[in-house]
């Protein structure tokens, strides 16, 4: 698989000299994860930062029911993993897994902070994703607060139309705090507007 693709993921976030990004992408390696395997699995430490080239992916947790809650979507060219267990080194309380079959390109800790400390214009890059997924997690936060499920479906669809292709309902509700009759609610008044 051709790493253009990580390439121009990383020049979209913040622009490289075409040398200084041919060294950072080398330290990437090709791996692919079948439908419904794990990238990362409860209990377990995310030792790896995963560009995904194409697929879809999910992250879930259980609440004190023992229910499946989906805390996030990953559509072709995201970064996926979790970040607590990938910088503490603690084990994570979330699973990743694939939705469809999955290609893309990893990179373990060590790699990874390796090129933070030893290449300036990619450390730029790396505070600018932390940044930027810290950022998404506050706005998500808030969104459950202070807007209606009906709100959450339409910023769903607005940014993240494939979770409706890939996601089970069931999954999609969780994702939204809403129960499965509510987003049946959701849906039909929305299909009406």
């Amino acid at each position: 698989m051709d790493k253009q693709g990580l390439k121009n993921y990383i020049i979209k976030n913040l622009p490289f000299p075409d040398r200084t990004l041919d060294d950072v992408v080398e330290y990437f390696e090709e791996i692919s994860i079948s439908k419904n395997d794990f990238f990362l699995k409860e209990g377990k430490v995310n030792d790896r930062y995963f560009f995904l080239q194409s697929g879809f992916m999910r992250a879930f947790t259980y609440d004190t029911n023992g229910n499946e809650i989906t805390t996030n979507f990953y559509k072709t060219d995201s970064v996926v993993f979790e970040v607590s267990s990938f910088y503490l080194k603690t084990p994570s309380t979330e699973n990743i897994q694939a939705v469809t079959d999955c290609r893309g390109y990893a990179i373990s800790y060590d790699q990874l902070n390796l090129l933070l400390h030893t290449i300036p214009e990619f450390r730029a890059y790396g505070v600018k994703m932390l940044a930027r997924e810290y950022v998404l997690y506050k706005k998500r936060a808030l969104e459950l607060i202070n807007l209606s499920g009906e709100a959450r479906y339409e910023n769903l669809i607005a940014t993240n139309k494939e979770v409706f292709q890939h996601a089970q309902l069931k999954q999609i509700a969780s994702y939204l705090n809403v129960t499965d009759t509510s987003l049946s609610r959701i849906r039909r008044e929305f299909t009406k507007k």
